[in-house]
């Protein structure tokens, strides 16, 4: 039976050839969802990113910008510039999914063949997952700690270390990874239900701690006259500032249609998601702002703003050891959504589109918490150098997929996708690989990465390149493709 369109732009695929696809081993996780299933309105769109948003490690990212030179304004404006851009990648790369309801790994086929399409769903799913659930999981634990230690005196002084991780910190990992891997396992409708009524409570601790911080420092007029670092501040180190804080959030843009696939309708997330991101970034601008700015009043500007943890510090300097706690435990609840839906939903989803008969999307997203672990994230968390590294070379294979699949859906295929074509028959004749796309997809990493090697790290184009990864691949990304679709089309015309 053919897709036929229905009510908000939809396409329904109809039940007997969803029956068809099941039949042809399709899992049920990776299955298109009829618009009469869908359960996503636009409240949910707007809520979905308003507490992952305000986690730990976005917060450690961004103080790193003060140590480059930046001032609080220019930290306000690397932050509301990411969010036009993260939710403009969310409404745009999600509108496939969102008419077809067909999950990103299975949209990938679209884009790189029915095998090729491994390659990116192994960089979203089990490299960037793993890596990002890791670090997640080590800087809530970091924050954790000081909860701990008001809870129990004397935690913080445990001797003792594992695998380079403090005994507290090791502690405060285990319990992190309990509680993230427990809400993961509870399931998608009661993740859609704990974020829609989490993450209003995080903003209200969110901004009583921003009126605490504003009090300690005097009035918002001060709050903007912090400026820790004095040092020259170039376009291309406030645009470097951006990509990174992009790059953070670079995952869920590349595969937003995990989610847009629920969407009662296509202007559900267009509407949802740039309000909800936002307005969620302006507070998290005014929380990152105000939390330094109190920090450098309590410490009389005698800090170390080089410190990956310093984040914790400045919460620490709120004074009221109640609201810490709870602002502390306020930003774990974001940073645990944040690795559900970033991080383990994605692996399993993944895992399970490429694997289905060996992986169910719940076995995926645990082995993406356990070799998370495996891999010691908290060595990337040890300098700020070290983490902004992190974020190139995500950036440079995350930029290029969104850009290939943008290109792919809105230039080669009009806006369309073949759904049958998508779930084929695996003994059927199909295309496997899609060279092009993979070529674009190495070449443009190649090129982004460049000003890391030995040798190519003095050329500062390349190093600039580097610096802004996601949106150099982005670019390259995709034009490169689009160029290769205009190239075939005359050859074959």
């Amino acid at each position: 039976m053919s897709p036929t369109s229905s009510l908000h732009d939809l396409v329904d695929p109809g039940a007997e050839a969803v029956a068809t696809y099941a039949a042809r081993g399709y899992a049920e996780d990776v299955l298109p969802v009829r618009p009469q299933d869908r359960t996503w309105s636009t409240p949910q769109f707007v809520t979905v990113w308003m507490g992952p948003i305000h986690n730990i490690l976005s917060y450690f990212t961004v103080v790193g910008f003060f140590a480059l030179g930046l001032s609080a304004r220019q930290v306000v404006a690397a932050i509301l510039l990411s969010a036009v851009i993260v939710s403009a990648g969310y409404v745009l790369n999600g509108q496939a999914s969102a008419r077809y309801g067909v999950p990103f790994a299975m949209l990938l086929r679209d884009s790189f063949g029915s095998r090729g399409a491994l390659i990116p769903a192994a960089i979203r799913g089990t490299v960037a997952g793993i890596v990002f659930f890791g670090l997640s999981t080590v800087s809530s634990a970091q924050a954790l700690d000081v909860v701990m230690d008001k809870v129990f005196p004397g935690y913080a002084d445990l001797d003792g270390s594992v695998l380079g991780l403090a005994v507290p910190t090791a502690i405060s990992y285990l319990l992190m990874w309990a509680i993230t891997v427990a809400l993961f396992l509870a399931g998608q409708r009661f993740l859609g239900t704990f974020s829609t009524w989490a993450n209003p409570a995080v903003y209200v601790l969110i901004v009583v701690g921003v009126v605490l911080a504003v009090r300690n420092v005097g009035s918002f007029s001060d709050v903007f006259e912090l400026h820790p670092v004095q040092s020259e501040v170039t376009p291309l180190v406030f645009v470097g500032c951006v990509a990174a804080l992009v790059s953070n959030w670079a995952g869920p843009i590349v595969n937003t249609g995990d989610y847009t696939r629920n969407a009662t309708s296509t202007k559900a997330p267009a509407l949802g998601f740039p309000v909800g991101v936002i307005a969620s970034y302006l507070l998290f601008a005014l929380v990152t702002v105000s939390f330094m700015a109190s920090l450098s009043v309590s410490t009389h500007g005698d800090f170390d703003v080089n410190r990956p943890t310093i984040f914790v510090d400045a919460i620490n300097s709120i004074g009221n050891p109640f609201v810490v706690v709870l602002l502390i435990l306020s930003m774990n609840v974001g940073m645990t959504a944040f690795c559900v839906f970033g991080n383990m939903l994605p692996a399993g989803l993944q895992l399970t589109a490429e694997w289905p008969s060996r992986f169910t999307v719940r076995k995926g997203a645990i082995i993406t918490a356990v070799v998370g672990t495996l891999f010691l994230p908290w060595k990337f968390l040890e300098a700020t150098d070290a983490l902004f590294l992190f974020y190139s070379f995500i950036g440079s294979m995350f930029g290029p997929i969104a850009g290939i699949m943008l290109a792919s859906y809105f230039v080669e295929r009009r806006r369309t996708v073949d759904l049958d074509d998508i779930y084929a028959d695996p003994r059927s004749p199909q295309v496997a690989y899609n060279w092009r796309a993979i070529g674009v997809l190495v070449v443009s990493f190649v090129f982004t990465m460049a000003g890391t090697l030995p040798g190519l790290e003095e050329i500062d184009f390349l190093v600039d390149v580097k610096n802004l990864a996601f949106f150099s691949g982005l670019l390259i990304g995709f034009v490169g493709y689009t160029l290769t679709i205009l190239s075939t089309r005359e050859a074959t015309s």
